[in-house]
């Protein structure tokens, strides 16, 4: 049976031919139609046919679409239990509680803690951060209705491997980010790596030599547009409602925070809870990743051993065509273990669709071919003589395998939690999933060939039944 046509509109593979044959079909009817009535009240046909491409247009733009994936919840509960559900993963993978689960429960449980404080927590930092002795003076001009608890942290360091912001200035409510002008490259570097949704406001602290030459710079509004215009120049980023300009001298700390001070009146008491909603979604999003290796190094084991379990069937009673590669792709056994892996709770029958979808567009765009000259190639590079006859065709079964393997896996990480799939959607995302997954997997080509010649010297030395 010939596979399934699908047509490509987009690199996104956006849609297949039955997913526009429907809207077709509609909009065939209407135009149909139009011209009837055109004909019957002898209305112009070309203001119709207008009209009906127009409104035929917005329907299909309108129309909702799909995705992948589940959204975190948006309450404190639901976020606290998704976290919970991933701890609970690591234990049964991990097959026990190991001294990084021990670390990922006390992570959270600090997080519950903080839950239900009322406080504001506030860092300032910076690469050159004023002296610890201007700590108390900074306390009192930041003082606020709902009490405020100061962090005064060290300088940031001038060179790292990660740029990534320490957990102290991550949790707090609030960073003040002390800047002395002219901007550094290093002080840009930070900048940029600010961690994202965290409320940031920018102390400026001009230099001596500006304000004993031009002291307009610090006073005049149009100096300070100014300034924040060259900087919004060097960091895009930049709000300027939240820059604070700042001569370094006791007498006027207050005044330049003031705007702080009134903002924090008018937000502070919304602050706490948004913070333990920005860190648990930082915290779910680290341990997805760290959950996803370790279902991925799992996985890997799977997909070998599936793959030439494949290919050695084909092998044993080779195909006449490849079409049904499909269903071996799809093996039973490899699709219950992977959903063991991610904890989909789909049934077999869902599965296996999917796994068909994902097959399909793998035949469709070539991977079988491409597979299949590469190893001709390889015949070629090695010299050897270690293909011949159906074992072209059960590597390439077993690459085909190992290439739709591979997309059913991002398929199952990017549907954690959904309770069944949408079949649609899959079809409509098949062509760049198993794109993405062939790609990922040419680059392993050299030990998918070694791993394919210690499977052939194994059939070979295996004695063949009488």
């Amino acid at each position: 049976m010939p596979p399934v046509p699908i047509v490509l509109l987009d690199q996104a593979g956006v849609a297949s031919s039955s997913h526009w044959q429907r809207p077709v079909l509609t909009l065939a009817v209407g135009l149909v139609f139009s011209e009837a009535v055109a004909h019957l009240a002898h209305v112009d046909t070309g203001s119709l046919l207008a009209l009906s491409a127009m409104a035929g247009g917005w329907w299909l733009l309108s129309r909702r679409r799909s995705r992948l994936g589940v959204p975190l919840p948006a309450d404190l509960d639901g976020r606290f239990e998704r976290c919970e559900a991933v701890l609970a993963r690591f234990e049964h993978l991990e097959g026990g509680v190991s001294p990084a689960q021990l670390e990922r429960c006390a992570a959270l449980e600090q997080l519950r803690e903080h839950r239900e404080r009322r406080s504001l927590r506030l860092a300032l930092a910076g690469c050159r951060p004023p002296g610890a002795a201007w700590q108390p003076r900074f306390a009192q001009a930041l003082r606020c209705a709902q009490g405020l608890a100061l962090q005064w942290g060290h300088a940031l360091p001038q060179r790292s491997a990660s740029w990534r912001w320490p957990a102290a200035f991550v949790q707090a409510d609030l960073l003040l980010f002390h800047l002395q002008l002219p901007l550094t490259a290093v002080d840009l570097r930070w900048l940029e790596a600010l961690p994202q949704q965290q409320p940031v406001w920018l102390l400026l602290e001009l230099p001596a030599t500006s304000l004993a030459t031009a002291p307009v710079t610090a006073s005049s509004t149009g100096g300070r547009e100014a300034l924040q215009a060259d900087l919004a120049s060097q960091w895009p980023a930049l709000v300027a409602e939240r820059c604070l300009f700042w001569d370094g001298q006791d007498s006027e700390l207050e005044d330049a925070v003031a705007p702080l001070v009134a903002w924090l009146g008018r937000s502070g008491a919304s602050l706490p809870a948004a913070t333990t909603l920005r860190c648990l979604e930082q915290l779910h999003q680290g341990w997805q990743a760290e959950l996803e290796e370790v279902r991925r190094a799992e996985w890997r084991q799977l997909q070998q051993r599936t793959q030439w379990l494949v290919a050695a069937g084909v092998f044993a009673a080779p195909l006449p065509s490849l079409d049904l590669l499909v269903l071996a792709a799809a093996n039973g056994l490899m699709l219950q273990e992977m959903a063991r892996l991610w904890d989909c709770p789909w049934s077999p029958e869902l599965l296996r669709e999917a796994a068909i979808e994902l097959g399909r567009a793998a035949l469709a765009l070539g991977v079988v071919e491409w597979s299949s000259q590469a190893l001709a190639a390889a015949i070629k590079l090695h010299g050897a003589t270690w293909l011949m006859g159906g074992t072209l065709q059960a590597l390439s079964a077993a690459y085909l395998t190992r290439v739709v393997g591979h997309a059913m896996a991002d398929v199952l990480a990017l549907s954690s939690g959904v309770s069944e799939p949408d079949l649609e959607v899959i079809r409509r995302q098949a062509p760049l999933l198993v794109a993405r997954a062939a790609e990922q997997e040419k680059l392993d080509w050299s030990g998918f060939l070694q791993q394919g010649r210690r499977w052939w010297q194994q059939q070979s030395s295996t004695p063949s039944p009488v």
